[in-house]
């Protein structure tokens, strides 16, 4: 299993690996969003950020080559720690060690007063502080915790592997 992840980490095909992990991150959460109910908060919004930048991840090694791969992990490097830190600073406030955003967000109001206020009433408050769901004694940003940072990890040993050569070039 060792030698086989270090050969993938190695390959070219490693910008998709973690372009697929990013959609799976993502497709995750707006399954519990949109099939299974959970509202998300601000800071739920905010973990999402570095997944979409990183679907984009496959794109550079597809447009310019092997010699776009370094750089590219090096950004996913960045943007899986960056959201790991997002997310542990989510289970910091819902564990009350700090206190959350104190602003909320709002997209796709409607021109129209009083149909925007009807819609702002009318939407699910969700505080950033109460977890909505957790497996093992985890809540979601726990888990989106240890998933960024195990692809982040991935990222910096695909990107030793790379700039030691191990991609035969």
């Amino acid at each position: 299993m060792t030698n086989r992840l270090t050969r993938l980490a190695a390959s070219p095909q490693v910008a998709l690996l973690l372009s697929a992990a990013a959609a799976a991150v993502l497709g995750a959460a707006l399954f519990f969003q949109y099939v299974l109910g959970y509202n998300p908060c601000e800071l739920c919004y905010w973990q999402r950020g570095p997944y979409y930048a990183a679907l984009a991840l496959f794109l550079p090694p597809l447009l310019f080559g092997r010699r776009a791969i370094v750089p590219m992990l090096a950004v996913a490097a960045l943007l899986f720690f960056a959201d790991a830190a997002i997310a542990g600073y989510h289970v910091g406030v819902e564990e009350g060690l700090w206190a959350g955003p104190t602003t909320c967000s709002a997209s796709g109001l409607p021109s129209d007063p009083a149909a925007a206020l009807d819609q702002i009433l009318a939407a699910p408050v969700v505080r950033c502080s109460e977890v909505q769901w957790a497996f093992l004694g985890l809540s979601m940003a726990g888990w989106n915790m240890l998933i960024a940072l195990a692809l982040g990890t991935f990222s910096v040993f695909a990107l030793s592997r790379h700039r030691r050569g191990g991609d035969a070039r």
